[in-house]
């Protein structure tokens, strides 16, 4: 049975770039790299997720995390994805 690539996917829009998803896209990308995950992880970016006061922001499947900072997101990462 083929199981679908479970989706990351960060918002890009102009409040959660400024507030540090320009620097998650990195460590992001990194952690993928690192625990060998980029060819079960499709991540991807995408314009705005609405919350805009919420941010930074990212989904993992169906689940929205918010309010993050790379230290959090790591927590998230390895939780979600190991």
């Amino acid at each position: 049975m083929i199981k679908e690539q479970t989706e990351v996917v960060i918002c890009l829009g102009s409040s959660c770039f400024a507030r540090g998803n320009k620097q998650m896209v990195q460590i992001i990308k990194k952690f993928l790299e690192d625990n060998n995950l980029m060819h079960k992880i499709k991540f991807r970016g995408k314009h705005c997720f609405g919350n805009c006061e919420n941010g930074p922001s990212i989904m993992i499947g169906q689940k929205r995390f918010e309010h993050l900072d790379p230290e959090s997101v790591l927590v998230i990462l390895e939780r979600e994805l190991l």
